[in-house]
């Protein structure tokens, strides 16, 4: 059973991309502005709970999406690259949706990197860019934050097989495990949500196809840094968000100014990395007043 969200309506939807790949999407409100939430690991759609409704409050249509292998959508052998990846998105909104108009891209850890790939992609078809305490592939920031002992799953999940291997029967103990080693406000993931997230990284195949994003950082290096040379910096205005006490969130401010000429920095206070769970009242007030000003 798909979990809910008290007070709003939610409409799940499954969009035909390919014979390989089925992607599971969430929609509410029914605004003309069109906000498209994409997670990371090891989440899925249920990681934007609290951002949801006061969007959709706001007069926005959100439309959250499982990425390939995570959630509900299907677990293709490849494709985790993050072109690829935002393509899959594109498809999604385009052709599946319907949707010809501009859209805010909001995306934290691996989403960020989804969520980049596709303003640089598709630029006409981007308004907004908004990217949540992770390090872009292709950046100084990257280099530094990959050799930091405290992102040891870097290596971890690169191996091939054996973190399958070892995991297979502990997913609930090393999510445990994952979040609490990157939080601050251990409130903000649940035993419930830690239920609904474990459920689904249980489920054949799904631990693989989480750990192929990480597998696919040298191609994403090569790709960011292609089209960065081929496409210039971003001119769409930017929102680079860090948490107090994250790794990342000292360095997104940096990291954006290497990729984009108008970037807007924040630091969300007491949070570390799990920035929307977090403080989601902070995360939302920063957001929507970036998109007002802007």
């Amino acid at each position: 059973m798909e979990p809910k969200i008290d007070g709003i309506g939610l409409k799940h939807g499954m969009a035909v991309i390919d014979a390989s790949l089925r992607l599971h999407y969430v929609e509410a409100g029914e605004g003309d502005r069109v906000i498209v939430l994409i997670h990371g690991f090891p989440q899925t759609w249920w990681e934007w709970r609290f951002i949801i409704p006061v969007l959709a409050q706001n007069g926005y249509r959100v439309i959250t999406v499982d990425y390939r292998g995570a959630g509900d959508s299907w677990k293709p052998a490849d494709g985790y690259d993050k072109q690829t990846m935002a393509q899959d998105i594109h498809h999604l909104l385009t052709r599946h949706l319907k949707i010809e108009q501009p859209v805010v891209i909001v995306g934290h850890d691996i989403g960020l990197m989804v969520a980049y790939a596709y303003a640089q992609l598709f630029r006409d078809l981007t308004s907004h860019l908004v990217v949540v305490d992770a390090p872009l592939p292709g950046t100084n920031a990257f280099d530094k934050i990959r050799n930091d002992h405290r992102v040891w799953h870097f290596a971890f999940h690169n191996v091939r097989d054996l973190p399958e291997m070892l995991l297979a029967g502990k997913e609930k103990q090393y999510l445990q495990s994952f979040f609490n080693y990157r939080i601050y406000n251990t409130a903000a993931i649940s035993e419930d949500d830690l239920e609904i997230f474990t459920n689904y990284y249980a489920a054949p195949g799904a631990m693989r196809a989480g750990l192929e994003v990480y597998r696919a950082f040298e191609q994403d290096i090569a790709d960011n840094k292609e089209l960065l040379k081929r496409n210039g910096k971003l001119i769409i205005p930017v929102l680079a968000v860090g948490g107090e006490i994250s790794t990342s969130g000292s360095l997104m401010y940096e990291m954006m100014q290497e990729v984009a000429q108008n970037v807007s920095p924040v630091r969300i206070p007491n949070t570390a990395h799990w920035v929307v769970e977090e403080n989601p009242d902070v995360f939302i007030s920063a957001l929507l007043d970036f998109l007002r000003a802007n």
